[in-house]
């Protein structure tokens, strides 16, 4: 078995979705997918996202927490929701005092309207079962407050022959699709504002996008 369907644990078709209950064999697959670049290019995601001192953040799809670890210093208060109970129970061994994880689904948020000032979520669309990823871009929406700052980063194709075939090896179906296909116009029409896209190296593509007041 490859390490991207250990990973990833999807069948053949991408769009069927699926969960990474694998923490610690992850994070060997991200720090080789990532070139050593991991924590650099996280950073700069939660920069992206908007997060300031103070802010209540939520992680969506947030598994094994990194990126909750990154904001945590910033944040007030920082949640992270995953449906894969390895990868929560993990986060949680790493914790910080601000953080806090939940099992459960983007697309059935068990968290109050408007409770949040950013919403982030990474490398997770494409594990939602495609006829579900409205649906927990919508509940991104709810549980953000009226001005709050939403970022979605998806996997994108590196360039190079050598490079797409070791992001294809890591990532398994994650990589079948273009990002822009992948989230389409699911934001917009979920009623967010598109602010901005873009793309970091090696391999993600990130739209931002406000609540509008």
């Amino acid at each position: 078995m490859g390490l991207g369907r250990l990973l990833h644990r999807h069948e053949e078709h991408a769009d069927h979705g699926g969960t990474i209950d694998h923490p610690r064999a992850y994070g060997m697959g991200a720090a080789l997918g990532f070139l050593g670049r991991r924590r650099e290019v996280f950073t700069r995601l939660a920069t992206r996202a908007g997060v300031r001192t103070g802010d209540r953040v939520l992680d969506v799809g947030c598994g094994t927490g990194y990126l909750t670890r990154i904001v945590a210093p910033i944040a007030a208060e920082v949640t992270g929701v995953d449906p894969s109970p390895p990868m929560v129970e993990h986060a949680r061994s790493r914790a910080p005092g601000n953080c806090a994880y939940l099992v459960g689904e983007g697309q059935a948020l068990a968290l109050p309207d408007g409770s949040f000032d950013v919403v982030m979520s990474t490398l997770a669309v494409h594990h939602i079962p495609a006829g579900l990823r409205g649906a927990a871009v919508r509940e991104m929406f709810r549980v953000l407050r009226p001005g709050g700052r939403l970022l979605i980063a998806e996997f994108r194709p590196p360039n190079g022959r050598l490079a797409g075939r070791l992001m294809r090896s890591l990532t398994g179906p994650a990589m079948r699709h273009s990002p822009r296909d992948l989230l389409g116009d699911l934001i917009p029409a979920a009623g967010f504002r598109v602010e901005g896209e873009g793309e970091l190296s090696p391999m993600i593509y990130y739209v931002t996008a406000v609540r509008p007041t």
